[in-house]
């Protein structure tokens, strides 16, 4: 695999130094690119690097991931129009180990001559004070040059702290040290971090009088010009607990038909052949093309056994045709999330202790209906049902026995509106 070529089909090759295509060539050349741990998790967002890494590797290449557990404290002034909230380093410590145990899922760390390595920039500074810093590290560039890029001058009428004006002068430090340390002569990241990638390679030019090289990606945005990676509800994270395989699929599934080919060729391994042999043949069904994407990416980020859950509920809240026998196949945690996309509400395990009228468990603790009588008249009309059981009766008990997994029910108040009662 070229891996410049492979940039350049899929749509995410924006910049690079003069040069490299020769050098990459030329034989295995690591290259690496940093990330700052100060989410809980990796967006999918991030995971656009992650890609980059991984074609890199693919191309017989060595990825080193940078680890921020120092640039983290500090922040990135790139992309951000104030200054950005400072976290405890409890909290980037614990950001920064969940995200490599979620990166050593996606890169090979271990085996073969282009296995992936680690590093984190907190080693290179923990021991260092500021007169070395200042001395080894802030005379290298002048306040002109680093004024003159893009993240600090966006920034300069609004407002900018020397510690994130220092940022670039870590990253550049960075670039240098891994340079000699690992013989890392490329740096990669999104077009937002150009000016800082450059400072690297200008930094390792002034002081080691040596050539090192910059590759960017496009900034990734939807159709309508809205930042990739975000939903109603907030980010698309890769830990399912913050976003949970089925809203990870939904993201996808829901994505506009014209962003499809530009997400399939930054998010999947399927080679050029093979993807524009898929778009030829559903052509005319996006929709297929987006349930193609959101399979591959939902089992590679998550699991077959996720993808298999995620279709589980699908199937019990889109298709009508869905009956008992699809609801008590669901797990404690599929219907947990299914309480996570309808309506739910919460009552106490008391209220079915003794059993518990049909009528007042829907009025009295729910909005399935708007009152008793409302309640009996959906009765009457064959529009109610508990755990997919039309109920004809209103003086019906429900008891605790009920309960799938001791905890939920579901109620249906017509054929599309269903709701999840939650005992606590």
């Amino acid at each position: 695999m070229d891996f410049l070529k492979e940039l350049e089909w899929r749509g995410m090759l924006h910049d690079a130094t003069p040069g490299i295509e020769e050098v990459l060539q030329s034989g295995k050349v690591a290259g690496y690119i940093g990330f700052d741990p100060t989410a809980p998790s990796l967006t999918i967002g991030n995971y656009v690097q992650l890609m980059l890494l991984t074609l890199f590797q693919r191309s017989g290449h060595q990825p080193v991931v940078l680890m921020g557990g120092a640039t983290g404290r500090i922040g990135d002034p790139s992309g951000k129009d104030k200054e950005r909230e400072l976290k405890s380093y409890d909290e980037l410590d614990n950001n920064l180990q969940h995200q490599v145990r979620q990166m050593e899922k996606f890169i090979n760390f271990t085996e073969g001559d282009n296995k992936a390595i680690l590093v984190n920039n907190l080693d290179f500074y923990k021991d260092m004070n500021i007169l070395d810093f200042l001395r080894d590290v802030g005379k290298t560039l002048t306040v002109n040059y680093m004024s003159s890029k893009e993240s600090v001058k966006k920034r300069l009428e609004t407002g900018l702290s020397f510690t994130e004006f220092s940022y670039q002068l870590l990253q550049a430090y960075d670039f240098q040290l891994l340079f000699n340390k690992h013989n890392c002569i490329l740096q990669m990241g999104g077009s937002d971090q150009w000016g800082n990638i450059t400072s690297g390679t200008e930094f390792i030019r002034r002081n080691l009088n040596e050539k090192a090289y910059a590759v960017t990606t496009p900034l990734l945005t939807k159709a309508d010009g809205s930042k990739f990676g975000k939903s109603a509800e907030g980010n698309i994270w890769l830990d399912e607990e913050l976003t949970t395989p089925y809203q990870f699929y939904q993201f996808w599934i829901n994505a506009a038909d014209t962003d499809v080919p530009k997400f399939t060729r930054y998010f999947t391994l399927h080679t050029r052949e093979e993807i524009e042999a898929r778009e030829a043949e559903h052509a005319e069904n996006p929709q297929e093309l987006k349930r193609l994407l959101a399979e591959e990416l939902t089992i590679r980020i998550h699991s077959e056994e996720a993808y298999r859950s995620v279709l589980k509920v699908t199937e019990l809240l889109f298709n009508r045709k869905a009956g008992k026998e699809q609801l008590l196949d669901l797990s404690e945690s599929e219907l947990k999330t299914v309480a996570a996309e309808i309506p739910s509400f919460t009552l106490p395990k008391e209220a079915l202790a003794g059993g518990a009228n049909i009528v007042d468990l829907l009025a009295e603790h729910t909005q399935v209906v708007a009152s008793k009588g409302d309640a009996r008249r959906a009765i009457k009309g064959n529009a109610i049902s508990v755990n997919k059981e039309k109920v004809s009766d209103h003086d019906a008990v429900i008891t605790h026995e009920a309960l799938l997994h001791g905890k939920y029910l579901m109620v249906e108040n017509g054929k599309k509106n269903k709701f999840i009662l939650e005992a606590e």
